[in-house]
């Protein structure tokens, strides 16, 4: 990746080329996975979050007590109230928008899941590469070490085993082997 300042705004000064060409990086991966939402799934995204808004639950609460309020009040006036103790309307309307709420929140976290999910993949495939590329440099330190005459030629067991990259089947296969099995 090159460093184009044309293409992006300067996160800083201070912040160095290759962190800025990261940075921007990651704000085009998720700038991508905003673009290829819906339309009804940007819709329910807005909805979820006014929803998880205190002023939210202050409406909820104000509705409630309002209807209960005024069924009461017209109760006490000698009136037929829309809605009788035990407010059968209002469960079910309440009984509607829990429904509504959790289909909205299932629907927003799978999408949510999808982005954490190629988060968790590309965070995967960058420590494997990072762990081969620090075996290869340790390998060709070693055999910088063994090809300088001016150093001592020493075996270093150590160093031998850090610089052979490690297999990832063979360590998710020892992973595997140290989790408790889910009975």
């Amino acid at each position: 990746m090159t460093h184009d300042t044309q293409s992006a705004p300067e996160v800083s000064q201070a912040v160095p080329a290759h962190v800025e060409d990261t940075i921007q990086a990651v704000a085009r991966f998720h700038a991508t996975h905003e673009a290829d939402a819906t339309r009804l799934q940007r819709l329910i995204e807005q909805l979820t979050r006014r929803a998880g808004q205190p002023a939210f639950l202050a409406l909820l609460t104000l509705l409630v007590l309002g209807w209960i309020g005024i069924n009461l009040g017209l109760i006490d006036a000698g009136r037929r109230p829309l809605d009788e103790p035990p407010f059968f309307w209002l469960q079910g309307a309440v009984t509607l928008t829990a429904l509504y709420m959790t289909v909205l929140i299932l629907t927003t976290q799978r999408r949510e899941d999808k982005l954490a999910g190629l988060r968790d993949q590309l965070t995967l495939e960058l420590s494997i590469l990072s762990e081969q590329k620090s075996a290869k440099i340790i390998g060709l330190l070693e055999e910088l070490r063994r090809d300088d005459p001016s150093m001592p030629n020493r075996s270093d067991q150590h160093a031998d085993a850090l610089s052979a990259p490690a297999d990832p089947d063979a360590v998710l296969e020892a992973l595997k082997d140290t989790q408790e099995p889910v009975s």
